[in-house]
């Protein structure tokens, strides 16, 4: 971008869920370096007002559990009062309780409060005050894609976003509000950094044999992408799914290689 250019989101007013760290806090960073004032949801104070500092003074930390309802409106009545406006609504935060199978009743209703009725709810009090052009932005996953061992209620979360993506885009179209999700795959983030030790090289290693550009994504990746369906540009986009990445989805069983290539493999040696 030249130096006399306009930023993308010059004078937007945005809410990121779940942004005290990792992926939410990645696109809150590329939020506001695209020239939107961010307002930081989460839980974690001190790690929220860390991320809030680190920006500047286009961002602000607001603590709140948005499994609460009151919560939730406390958040949007605060943006309001401080601006005027909001237009646009990131609902990130995400919990990765999951045993597959094994998963409780208990389990499956709190993960799925968090994932997927949050951000409905986030979204229904949102539209309220919301103006023709406001977006909103689900995050979703290739997790709610394809099937996948050991995990359920994770990916049964991400395809139910998917879906009522759609479904609140025909709702919010007469209020000229978009809705879009965005679908990362395996990005850099604190669950990934966990299984790798803290090394990007080996999670970039693993991630290459899934991911045909060859690497894990990185948060501020999906940034760009989410700025980009909130902006202008994306005027004439609403209810679908944006793959970001690294054509994850676009693989077979057969991770892209030819047939020769895995029945070589069961040749013996010698």
């Amino acid at each position: 971008m030249s130096t006399t250019e306009t930023p993308r989101l010059a004078g937007k007013v945005a809410i990121v869920t779940g942004a005290t760290q990792g992926l939410g806090a990645d696109i809150a960073r590329v939020l506001a370096g695209s020239g939107a004032t961010v307002y930081i949801v989460g839980r974690g104070r001190e790690a929220g007002e860390a991320v809030a500092a680190g920006i500047g003074s286009p961002a602000r930390y607001l603590e709140a559990d948005i499994t609460d309802d009151a919560a939730i409106e406390r958040c949007i009545r605060t943006v309001i009062d401080d601006c005027g406006r909001l237009d646009l609504l990131v609902n990130n935060a995400c919990s990765y309780n999951d045993r597959g199978l094994a998963s409780s009743r208990a389990e499956w209703l709190a993960t799925l409060n968090v994932n997927l009725v949050s951000g409905a709810i986030f979204t229904q009090k949102a539209a309220e005050v919301m103006r023709p052009g406001s977006v909103v932005i689900n995050l979703g996953s290739t997790g709610g894609k394809f099937g996948a061992d050991g995990r359920a209620v994770y990916p049964a979360s991400k395809a139910a976003i998917i879906q009522i993506t759609k479904n609140f885009a025909v709702s919010l179209a007469p209020l000229g509000i978009r809705v879009v999700s965005v679908s990362p795959a395996w990005t850099w983030s604190p669950s990934v950094e966990s299984m790798t030790g803290g090394s990007i090289e080996k999670a970039d290693a693993v991630g290459a044999h899934f991911h045909p550009l060859g690497r894990v994504g990185r948060g501020e990746e999906v940034g760009r992408a989410i700025a980009f369906a909130a902006s202008a540009d994306a005027s004439w986009i609403t209810g679908i799914d944006i793959p970001v990445d690294g054509g994850f989805s676009i693989l077979g069983p057969d991770q892209g290689r030819s047939p020769r290539e895995w029945f070589a493999r069961l040749q013996p040696e010698g």
